[in-house]
């Protein structure tokens, strides 16, 4: 009866470890290569839908003065028209009070002729201010298209060189994985989440790991390879160097 991953000797646990991490390794070397391109695209994108959100409002914006400009015209003309109405009647009228009420009318329509020339004049003086900000926003725009064309261009210039051999070593990770037992494979996924480079299992090299002193009965326990060793300092897997290069050189990735 073949033995499952969980009852696998501790050498042979620690070597799909290693395998499984020199996978990963060159991964995230792949990622690494995209680099921060696709957080700056998505951050340019972002950028560019507030933009034309702006741009659209502002043209909204802009329509409507344009309309009360053009309303408030119309209204100086249709006063004009009843100031002369009212000045026609007053010279017919019989009576002061009659007089005085086509008076009040007048006034009336003189305060809508100003008032209609305020928004006209409101209007002027801020269609110069929208044309500008429209003028500005539409030349981010540009610049936006521009270099969103470019870092799409270079993302989809490494996603080409990388995609194929990604997929690879995607496959590849799933065959070590299966090579690793259930509560070890816990343990590497939670380090590789917590630890910002990524590497949950590292080789003790010149009496440190990860840059982190190992103690010399440590290291003695960890060439024994008959248990898993953490580092005391970030909960790293500790395996002898001679180990961890001979597993990598078999590899064929």
């Amino acid at each position: 009866m073949p033995a499952t991953k969980e009852s696998t000797s501790i050498p042979e646990q620690l070597r799909a470890l290693i395998r499984l991490q020199h996978i990963d390794n060159r991964i995230d070397q792949i990622h690494k290569l995209r680099g921060d391109l696709p957080e700056e695209i998505q951050d340019l994108e972002d950028e560019e839908a507030g933009l034309q959100t702006r741009l659209q409002k502002y043209k909204d914006e802009l329509q409507e003065k344009k309309v009360a400009a053009s309303q408030a015209e119309t209204d100086i003309k249709e006063a004009e028209t009843m100031i002369d109405k009212y000045e026609d009647q007053q010279l017919q009228v019989r009576n002061n009070r009659e007089y005085d009420a086509l008076t009040k009318e007048i006034e009336t329509q003189k305060e809508r002729i100003a008032d209609a020339r305020t928004k006209i004049e409101e209007a002027e003086e801020s269609e110069d201010e929208y044309d500008e900000a429209i003028g500005e926003t539409e030349e981010r725009l540009e610049e936006l298209e521009d270099l969103l064309d470019e870092k799409r261009e270079e993302l989809n210039s490494v996603l080409e060189d990388t995609e194929e051999q990604q997929e690879r070593l995607e496959e590849i990770r799933e065959e070590a994985e299966e090579k690793v037992g259930d509560r070890y494979l816990r343990a590497y996924e939670r380090l590789r989440e917590r630890l910002r480079d990524g590497r949950a299992v590292v080789p003790l090299e010149r009496g440190a790991a990860a840059g982190f002193a190992v103690p010399p009965q440590r290291q003695v326990e960890i060439r024994q390879r008959n248990r898993i060793i953490v580092s005391e300092h970030d909960g790293r897997i500790i395996t002898d160097q001679e180990l961890y290069e001979e597993t990598v050189d078999e590899m064929d990735v």
